[in-house]
């Protein structure tokens, strides 16, 4: 089987998509792109014929990397709910590198797994004793951190810079995202996923490492 396009410059990102999350969210996504990489979510697709599960096994079977956090394994305030979303897509991702036959690219599948506190997990998903779980602390420049040698030992490129250089970078970025964003006549506080997306390749540009 041919491995898809761009497999090895692909990473999946398993995180929560609600507001409270989001700019955590979208360091997860500067720090992907500022490595050289390229993210990939559920989010980068917006069509009511797909059916959400195949999409996310789609877009994980194309992704050499995942990056998986965790931390909102609380209830959720209107449902009363834990959410599940995360822990699905990190089995998925799990099950889709174990399950691979030999030699198959799926077999190369590196995963990076952060919660917000050091052990926590073990309270609500214990059958991931054993793994090297990271964690955050909600902290942009520990996840920064985290991902950055994350990719940085998997991929062996040493053409990634250090964590706090990278930190930097996304500091500088968030000062002049706003002014991009009205020279493209887009809400700062409203940007897809694809918009994010493009806002940091069209800032890498101009500021290439």
């Amino acid at each position: 089987m041919n491995t898809p396009a761009s497999y090895s410059d692909n990473v999946f990102i398993n995180c929560p998509f609600d507001i409270a999350y989001n700019n955590l969210f979208e360091t997860i996504i500067f720090a992907v792109q500022d490595c050289g990489f390229i993210p990939r979510c559920a989010r980068e697709e917006d069509d009511g014929g797909n059916v959400r599960i195949i999409k996310i096994m789609k877009i994980i079977d194309e992704c050499k990397y995942g990056i998986h956090d965790i931390s909102k394994a609380d209830l959720d305030i209107s449902s009363k709910l834990a959410r599940f979303n995360m822990p699905l897509e990190l089995g998925l991702f799990l099950g889709a590198h174990h399950y691979a036959p030999k030699n198959h690219y799926n077999k190369e599948k590196r995963s990076l797994i952060m919660d917000v506190e050091p052990y926590r997990y073990q309270k609500f998903i214990s059958d991931l004793s054993g793994q090297d779980i990271l964690s955050h602390n909600n902290s942009p420049k520990d996840i920064i951190t985290n991902i950055r040698n994350f990719l940085s030992t998997n991929s062996r490129r040493r053409t990634i810079p250090g964590g706090q250089y990278i930190f930097d970078r996304f500091n500088r970025f968030n000062h002049e995202l706003i002014p991009f964003c009205e020279t493209m006549h887009w809400e700062r506080n409203a940007l897809t996923f694809i918009e994010y997306v493009t806002s940091v390749n069209e800032w890498l540009k101009l500021n290439a490492i």
